[in-house]
């Protein structure tokens, strides 16, 4: 099968190959090298003198209150990137995060990796996240992530029709993992922390080894006070610059 494009015969295997490539080349914003260096704000760059705290997969009841209270104890806010299903099993924890001040965002309906998604199953699944956090919180999500970081064509294409803006990390603390402690979610962080960055950390664990958000938890206490040693406010994306 042929297509025309401009008078001539195109392959249809060439068109598709197109739109495949279109589809994944945003993907490789994932790899820090690349994102660090030619996409600072995808990365979450701000001002040099804030450091944007972010927690993805929640909210959970077995965890996300104590991040709440960690927080409390520090008075600090922070960005909370949920899952529309996590919401869903418990929308009081939604509500709480509002009410303690805190930015909640987009991280998709389930943790799915939306490079395997076409463009109608993955606006609706930010879509329906979106609305969810809107109707339960009463705030009108701002920002988007995409679960393991994986941008697609046609999750930017969604973002933008639901006037979400895409944010990565710039440091995170790789809390996923079965062998992660506090020890390990500190030295990984440190690796990248600096003024203008965005930590990435987790308050679940529905999607990582089970219990190891305690390792972040652990690690939350130490990771502010060493920002504050170096003069650097802590908060939520919104306040980032």
């Amino acid at each position: 099968m042929e297509e025309r494009v401009r008078g001539r015969a195109v392959p249809a295997t060439t068109t598709v190959g197109a739109a495949l490539a279109a589809q994944v080349v945003p993907a490789l914003t994932v790899l820090p090298g690349i994102r660090l260096r030619f996409f600072p704000r995808l990365s979450g760059r701000g001002s040099p003198g804030h450091v944007a705290l972010t927690f993805d997969d929640g909210p959970d009841p077995a965890s996300t209150p104590l991040f709440v209270e960690a927080l409390a104890a520090h008075r600090t806010r922070a960005t909370f990137f949920l899952l529309g299903s996590m919401l869903a099993r418990a929308p009081a924890l939604g509500l709480d995060l509002a009410a303690a001040g805190h930015e909640v965002a987009v991280h998709g309906w389930a943790h799915q990796n939306l490079l395997l998604r076409g463009p109608h199953a993955t606006y609706r699944d930010l879509a329906r996240t979106r609305e969810l956090i809107g109707a339960v919180t009463g705030r009108v999500p701002r920002f988007f992530r995409p679960p393991y970081g994986v941008l697609s064509a046609a999750a930017l294409v969604a973002a933008r029709r639901l006037d979400l803006t895409p944010v990565l990390w710039t440091c995170w603390g790789r809390d996923w993992t079965r062998t992660a402690t506090r020890a390990s979610v500190l030295d990984t962080l440190r690796d990248g922390l600096a003024g203008g960055g965005t930590v990435l950390l987790h308050d679940s664990d529905c999607t990582s080894a089970p219990g190891a958000w305690r390792a972040s938890l652990a690690a939350l206490p130490y990771l502010l006070e060493e920002c504050l040693r170096r003069g650097w406010q802590v908060g939520p994306l919104g306040e980032h610059g």
